[in-house]
């Protein structure tokens, strides 16, 4: 396992690190707590904190093995809470697991597959005391929000790419390359959204539900990190649609392009038509030909050849055949 912070805090200020099998009485006003946060653990390690800070087997457990679907338990008077990260990496939306112990006087991350610490955050949480004084559900409510937050610009750079392709529709033909990586991003963005329906109940739980360790001022905070959650899955639906809508329009115009090209060929062969048949024709051994042995036989048959096939030209021009 990486440590990669393990600090007491006292009325927003951090006071001294501590270690893992380190246990502190800490007071009842909340004011001092202790934040731990680690990444992908061993069992060995897990346990330890399981003695220290009488975490529940059942949580440990899912915390090791990191293959969750976002949720909320409540072991006596601590909470467990699975929340999904994700990240892009290759062209795709790779996901990990972060995993929260909350007790009254304490708060223990693990992370798993996750591309963003929370050093960052433990940064800008130290920066405002008297939010950090607050206590470990405000902690919870920034790290959820800070995982959710990353949600956005994964949504919005795939919504550049789907403009993209859709303005690209609009000029030529799809490929083989962009209609696969349409399917692509469809099957992404399901599974996106298998982790966001259970994020936003995550998020519910906390705005609706009395929960140990979480006062009833801290619900806005977590109802405002709902809102995010919904914000992102309106965005899903909405490229999921357009997605369809690119690809069901793509077949569209193919389809009209097609016509079209089709139309031009059968305008094009009804014009040539008319010089084959009258050569045809001339190209036959018979004896009695009109204007066979006419001074001026072979001028007026080719006049006749163009003036009907420009006669047919017009017509089909008229069309929009050609």
């Amino acid at each position: 396992m990486t440590v990669i912070a393990a600090y007491l805090y006292r009325h927003g200020q951090r006071i001294r690190p501590v270690a893992i099998d380190e246990r502190i009485d800490c007071p009842e006003d909340k004011s001092e707590f202790i934040w731990i946060g680690v990444a992908d653990p061993s069992l060995e390690e897990m346990q330890t904190l399981q003695r220290t800070y009488g975490l529940h087997p059942l949580a440990v457990e899912d915390a090791i093995n990191a293959n969750q679907l976002p949720k909320v338990d409540i072991y006596g008077d601590q909470l467990f809470v699975v929340a999904r990260t994700a990240h892009v990496e290759d062209g795709a939306i790779c996901y990990g697991e972060t995993a929260l112990f909350i007790g009254h006087s304490h708060l223990i991350s693990v992370r798993h597959g996750s591309a963003r610490a929370h050093l960052m955050l433990r940064a800008d949480l130290e920066a405002v005391p008297q939010r950090l004084a607050q206590g470990v559900d405000y902690v919870a409510h920034a790290i959820l929000d800070f995982i959710v937050d990353g949600y956005l610009p994964i949504i919005e750079g795939i919504e550049e790419e789907v403009l993209a392709m859709e303005q690209t529709m609009l000029d030529q033909f799809l490929g083989r390359a962009e209609i696969n990586r349409i399917f692509n991003l469809r099957r992404q963005l399901i599974r996106f959204q298998r982790i966001l329906v259970p994020m936003q109940e995550v998020a519910t739980k906390f705005v609706k539900i009395d929960l140990p360790c979480v006062d009833v001022e801290a619900r806005p905070y977590f109802a405002d990190v709902r809102d995010h959650v919904r914000r992102v899955q309106t965005m899903v639906d909405d490229l999921r649609e357009i997605l369809n809508s690119v690809f069901e329009s793509s077949n569209l115009l193919e389809q009209q392009r097609t016509g079209d090209i089709t139309r031009q060929l059968a305008a094009w062969a009804a014009i040539l038509a008319v010089p084959t048949a009258i050569a045809g024709i001339y190209g036959m051994n018979f004896e009695h030909m009109p204007e066979l042995k006419s001074r001026f036989g072979y001028p007026v048959v080719l006049g006749v050849i163009a003036a009907i096939c420009a006669i047919l030209y017009a017509r089909f021009k008229k069309l929009k055949w050609l």
